[in-house]
């Protein structure tokens, strides 16, 4: 359960990250509030969304991204049952408008 004082922090999260205006301040900010590591973590995850909404098997993404099966899967079902977040994202960096699929 997601306290008060949690949900605070997050909406200022994202306030934040909406507040970038280009992709270097975007580089910076993430370098100072993330460890490298969670940062190719979360770029992970967009890639195996970007090669799972390709058809790509997990198998196959497993070995170009070197993402667990049980991080695949979550991905997945994030593609299939979530909030629509991942798809908005890949609409929008393919040139769409998020609202393709």
């Amino acid at each position: 359960m997601i306290t008060e004082k949690e949900k605070k922090n997050l909406k200022q999260f994202y306030r934040a990250i909406l507040a970038l205006e280009d992709e270097e301040e975007c580089r910076k900010f993430f370098d100072d509030v993330a460890t490298i590591k969670e940062a190719l973590d979360l770029s992970a995850r967009l890639e195996v969304a970007r090669l799972l909404d390709e058809g790509v098997v997990f198998s196959e993404i497993s070995k170009a991204t070197g993402a667990s099966s049980a991080t695949i899967s979550r991905v997945n079902k994030c593609l299939t049952y979530g909030e629509g977040g991942y798809r908005t994202v890949l609409g929008r960096i393919a040139g769409g408008n998020g609202k393709d699929k």
